[in-house]
């Protein structure tokens, strides 16, 4: 079993800047990529931006890149996303996600995960 705990959302003003982070448990964090998914309400879940296992490649959604930079530090076993310039339209809550398989490039589809965090609820005001 693996347990995702995302932290680091709040309320913040248009323009501002949020690091998410996402504590994961077990010994295995290192062989696995990551990524961060966001809900709005009413709303299907989305793809915001994931890294490989190694950290060497990573991949991000048209409307976080330039704005979103995701990271991870295998020794604490976790996995943060920088977001810079928020826009209103980037309030959801946001879910930390463990792939399925080891050892795998960035992936973007939800299929692709099997561990899921509880979620950050991040709001951006105008």
């Amino acid at each position: 079993q693996v347990q995702l705990v995302e932290s680091g959302g709040g309320l913040v003003q248009a323009g501002g800047s949020l690091r998410l982070s996402c504590a994961a448990s077990g010994r295995t964090f290192s062989i696995y990529g990551m990524g961060w998914f966001r809900q709005a309400p009413g709303k299907e879940r989305e793809f915001v931006a994931a890294i490989s296992w190694d950290g060497d490649s990573s991949a991000y959604a048209d409307s976080a890149k330039g704005r979103f930079t995701i990271s991870r530090d295998n020794a604490k076993n976790t996995v943060y996303l920088q977001m810079n310039s928020l826009k209103p339209e980037d309030t959801a809550v946001y879910y930390c996600a463990k792939e399925r398989a080891m050892r795998r490039g960035a992936k973007t589809t939800p299929y692709e995960y099997d561990y899921w965090g509880q979620g950050t609820q991040v709001t951006v005001s105008s």
